[in-house]
């Protein structure tokens, strides 16, 4: 969503169930025990709406309209790699209804599982024939402009690649098999999956209002997309294309999986809570308060903690993921919007909407 952010308000309540605990020892784990600090802030041009991990050595920051770029960073000097404006000519690709230059506005990213390249969402595009850009608050009837997918080149950082997608483009994900990337269409209510081999749409996938996170499974065999106006997540067999609903609770924003994919977490915004559902029993395990507004969500790559940005309180926190345990809220900065878990420097990074990123040791 953009900077003037409008509450979601839908019916739904969460039951509580035993915990489920988690194959992870997190009496010896240092990521879930440990305290975290802030080591470094990064400051600059922009204006990050999300950021995240190549897993690699790499962090991507995406400044929305405000800076109108993707900015990349070293995470072990954690210093300034590259600077890649958004701005592209769409007739360069093909599409050659669109005359002249056209910026967009970077919202989320997805590194390709080869590491050779980064997707980011645009919001809207700016330019010739763009004339009614979405909205927080819309649906497919409101006629809003789409918008396009734009894919970085790493070893140039050069745009050389785009893809049309819906409207307000939000979450993007590759497959880990590479076949497919998918997009959470914010004003569409759908979900976009584009060949990786062809650049083409094979389905728009219904979702519902408002449609955010995705996660993806490991064999490439299903996808799970949060409906932030709605009560649940649903579940995509990426064979066929068909779905199933999971009741997880009120305004799902941000999910992801535990390493042994029996477990998803994820945030519920207007209750300012993280939960866990046991995806193999089909129940809610529990959920714990993190914050106002809970907002992005990321899990260490030995799956025994949870980080989560409250919008609204200006925080992060540390959840134990075994039992769901609040361990640590550290106040970062105003607007924390985007979280992500650095595997290779053990470190979590957090955009601050305002302008800057704080990165934080565990």
């Amino acid at each position: 969503m953009r900077r003037a952010l409008v509450a979601i308000f839908v019916a739904g309540a969460l039951s509580f169930v035993a915990p489920h605990v988690q194959a992870t020892d997190t009496a010896t784990s240092t990521i879930a025990t440990s305290k975290m600090k802030v080591i470094a802030t990064i400051n600059g041009n922009i204006a990050p709406k999300s950021v995240l991990s190549s897993g690699t050595g790499l962090v991507s920051a995406h400044n929305m309209m405000y800076r109108h770029s993707v900015t990349i960073y070293d995470t072990t000097k954690n210093a300034l790699v590259a600077t890649v404006a958004d701005t592209v000519r769409l007739s360069d690709f093909g599409y050659k209804k669109y005359s002249g230059s056209y910026k967009g506005a970077p919202v989320e990213g997805a590194f390709s599982p080869d590491g050779k390249y980064l997707y980011f969402t645009n919001y809207a595009m700016y330019g010739k024939g763009f004339t009614k850009e979405g909205t927080d608050k819309c649906s497919p009837a409101n006629g809003y402009d789409t918008s396009f997918l734009s894919r970085v080149n790493l070893t140039n950082y050069k745009i050389d690649a785009v893809y049309p997608v819906g409207s307000v483009p939000k979450v993007v994900k590759v497959t880990p098999d590479n076949k497919y990337i998918l997009v959470s269409n914010w004003c569409s209510y759908t979900v976009t999956v584009i060949s990786v081999e062809s650049g083409k749409t094979v389905q728009n996938i219904k979702i519902g209002r408002y449609p955010r996170g995705i996660a993806i499974t490991k064999d490439s065999l299903y996808a799970y997309v949060a409906e932030m106006g709605g009560s649940g997540i649903h579940r995509i067999n990426l064979q066929d294309f068909s779905k199933l609903f999971i009741p997880v609770g009120s305004n799902p924003r941000a999910i992801v999986l535990s390493p042994d994919e029996k477990t998803l977490y994820v945030t519920l915004n207007i209750s300012g809570k993280v939960a866990s559902w046991d995806l193999v029993a089909g129940k809610l395990i529990k959920s714990v308060s993190t914050g106002k507004a809970a907002r992005s969500l990321d899990i260490s790559d030995d799956g025994s903690a949870l980080f989560v940005v409250n919008f609204g309180s200006g925080t992060m926190s540390k959840v134990r993921a075994s039992d769901m345990k609040l361990i640590q809220t550290v106040r970062v900065c105003n607007e924390p919007i985007g979280i992500t878990f650095d595997a290779p420097s053990q470190n979590t990074w957090v955009a601050c909407y305002g302008g800057s990123i704080k990165v934080l040791s565990n």
